[in-house]
């Protein structure tokens, strides 16, 4: 009964998504199944992790950590290779790039005794690289995609005259890189004068010192552009070799999104 009642005032808040609702059958966008679906998900997800991490935080055991961050970077991988489907071996690229990511990342921070190695830390900074990497990965790769099939005409002309895959798709390549980068640098900049972030929001409605709050939103800003540049550029690299042959000749379209 208490964890209703705690719950109760945040299940308000539906209002807000009935809004969006009643948008999207206004403007006829077919997304009410979407909403919904995302509603009922994130509320069984976001209670359930609210256990796992308590009992984390219960048993005090930095495996049981490590257990639960390589079984995020594993879901996110497998989120996704789901957007980028057409992307030869897109999980194991999103695999591989998410979890270097957060390996970097959250190795960097417990090195300079930035954060301490416990779960009251890890787990939410982790989340929020794994996240914003897992996103990271998803935009490039699916922009690599659709890339490579609309100007197939053009890499392959590049080709013909002798450059090698890198260098025919490296227009490609660097327009899905910025389009994954642009959004968190620009929210980057505009931290404190557009918007509050959210775990600094979150730290002042808690009560904490807003001087402090600040602090902590600070690493996990830099925090945020180190894992997704490294995410991203990864991801580029090893994605974008998987539509050439050996031999530096195209593979054939990958099918259209449209």
């Amino acid at each position: 009964m208490a964890d209703l009642q705690t719950l109760g005032p945040a299940l308000l808040t539906l209002g807000l998504v009935a809004v969006a609702v009643v948008l999207s059958l206004y403007e006829k966008l077919d997304l009410e199944k979407d909403i919904g679906v995302a509603v009922v998900r994130s509320f069984l997800q976001l209670a359930a992790i609210g256990y796992v991490i308590n009992f984390i935080f219960g048993l005090k055991n930095i495996g049981a950590v490590v257990l639960l961050l390589a079984g995020m970077v594993l879901f996110a991988a497998w989120t996704s290779a789901r957007r980028a489907g057409d992307v030869p071996r897109a999980f194991l690229v999103a695999a591989v790039a998410v979890g270097a990511a957060a390996v970097a990342t959250l190795g960097l921070l417990l090195t300079l005794r930035i954060v301490p190695a416990t779960a009251r830390y890890l787990i939410p900074l982790g989340g929020m690289v794994i996240g914003n990497s897992m996103n990271a990965a998803s935009l490039t790769m699916t922009r690599i995609r659709d890339d490579v099939a609309e100007q197939r005409p053009k890499v392959e002309a590049a080709l013909a005259l002798g450059a090698t895959s890198r260098q025919a798709v490296a227009p490609i390549l660097r327009t899905a890189l910025q389009r994954a980068l642009i959004p968190l640098i620009d929210a980057t900049k505009t931290t404190g004068l557009i918007f509050l972030p959210g775990a600094m929001v979150g730290m002042i409605i808690a009560g904490a010192d807003p001087l402090e709050a600040v602090r902590l939103q600070i690493v996990v800003l830099y925090m945020l552009l180190g894992s997704v540049s490294i995410a991203a550029i990864l991801v580029g690299t090893l994605s974008y070799r998987a539509f050439f042959t050996p031999r530096h000749q195209l593979r054939r379209a990958p099918p259209s999104t449209e």
